[in-house]
């Protein structure tokens, strides 16, 4: 058994304001380019001083013989977790969904920034509950499904809310798709979705909404996964019966490419994905690796 002290790994993304600074300069000219767009600095500078305040008492309520680690979300594909880490994301409900995909059964605290302004749905706490969440995190964290897709080489992506398939120019995207119930379609589509019960709240659920036939969504702790083929073009080759479905544990998707570069990302991180070149398979599922959320 491990006797190392938990290591506390803060995630956080660079606020609007650091990143018009780091575009624009000086605060003068980042004032005047939100201006020319209707825009205010002042509320930009509240939001920052909102995520510095939360992050200041984040880290004042790690214990002082815990080690620390600082990420950014966009350092996030090189970074190295532990399993001893007890992770706290610092930011909007995304941010959790962005940090679940590299991790192993590590805990997470999702720390809302500025609470009433966003969901609240993955970042449910607010900065002052985290010395008390620590000392119950590993007890308390319940179990949320995540979706993995594996390309026949060996590679694998994990998502907490979805994971998308298409073209990488958004053009057609021209594949073979097969379910576990062993139909077979040739399809030409703007892409192929597959959710969990936490990302039936989001992507899942617009596509859903305008789907007559819209499959029943999981639950955020159900091991099953719900999919969506988005815009399919019927033509004399191809079909547009497959187009939506659920997948329980165990069971897959299978997709082979018929285009020259189709990419697999997910939870929104494009940076981070998979290739596909023509006759390439993937397979979709129910996780093994579940986000454990306190």
């Amino acid at each position: 058994m491990s006797t190392l002290t938990p290591r506390i790994v803060i995630v956080s993304r660079r606020s609007e304001l650091d990143e018009l600074l780091a575009r624009h300069g000086t605060l003068g000219a980042a004032a005047y380019f939100l201006r020319q767009r209707g825009r205010d600095l002042d509320e930009v500078t509240v939001r920052h001083e909102a995520l510095k305040a939360a992050l200041t008492e984040v880290g004042t309520a790690v214990p002082a013989d815990w080690r620390r680690g600082h990420v950014e979300r966009a350092d996030l594909p090189r970074f190295l977790f532990a399993p001893e880490d007890v992770i706290i994301a610092v930011g909007q409900d995304g941010l959790v969904a962005n940090v679940a995909k590299y991790l192993d059964g590590q805990p997470v605290i999702g720390v809302d920034p500025e609470p009433g302004r966003n969901p609240g749905v993955l970042a449910r706490h607010r900065a002052g509950a985290v010395a008390t969440l620590l000392g119950t995190t590993g007890r308390d964290a319940r179990e949320r499904t995540m979706v993995v897709a594996r390309l026949d080489d060996g590679q694998e992506l994990y998502g907490l809310n979805e994971v998308y398939v298409g073209h990488a120019g958004h053009q057609s995207a021209r594949y073979v798709l097969s379910t576990p119930e062993g139909a077979r379609e040739r399809q030409s589509s703007s892409g192929l979705i597959a959710g969990t019960g936490t990302g039936a709240t989001g992507w899942c659920a617009s596509i859903a909404r305008e789907r007559a036939a819209a499959p029943a969504l999981p639950a955020p702790d159900e091991p099953a996964l719900c999919w969506f083929v988005r815009e399919a073009w019927p033509s004399p080759a191809t079909g547009v019966t497959r187009t939506a479905g659920l997948l329980t544990a165990g069971a897959e998707l299978e997709l082979t490419s018929e285009s020259e570069r189709l990419v697999v990302f997910a939870d929104g991180l494009e940076t981070d994905a998979l290739e596909l070149s023509w006759g390439q398979r993937l397979r979709i599922g129910v996780a093994a690796r579940k986000l454990r959320l306190a």
